[in-house]
């Protein structure tokens, strides 16, 4: 899956560490789903997106 996550993260003037604690999750899986290395469940997509106000869709879009 494909993510923005970076770029919403710093469009918002967050660190990671920032995102983190907003999201209720460590550093490391901010980290790991910024690099494409960790897909999140559905609740911590549509916590993303909430906390970016943007729909999932444009915060994760499937690989093809």
């Amino acid at each position: 899956m494909h993510n923005r996550l970076k770029a919403l993260r710093e469009e918002a003037g967050l660190s990671q560490a920032e995102c983190a604690d907003a999201l209720g999750v460590s550093r490391q899986t901010v980290i790991s789903i910024e690099k494409g290395h960790f897909d999140p469940r559905l609740s911590l997509a549509f916590r993303i997106s909430r906390l970016f106000d943007v729909a999932v869709d444009e915060a994760f879009t499937p690989d093809d």
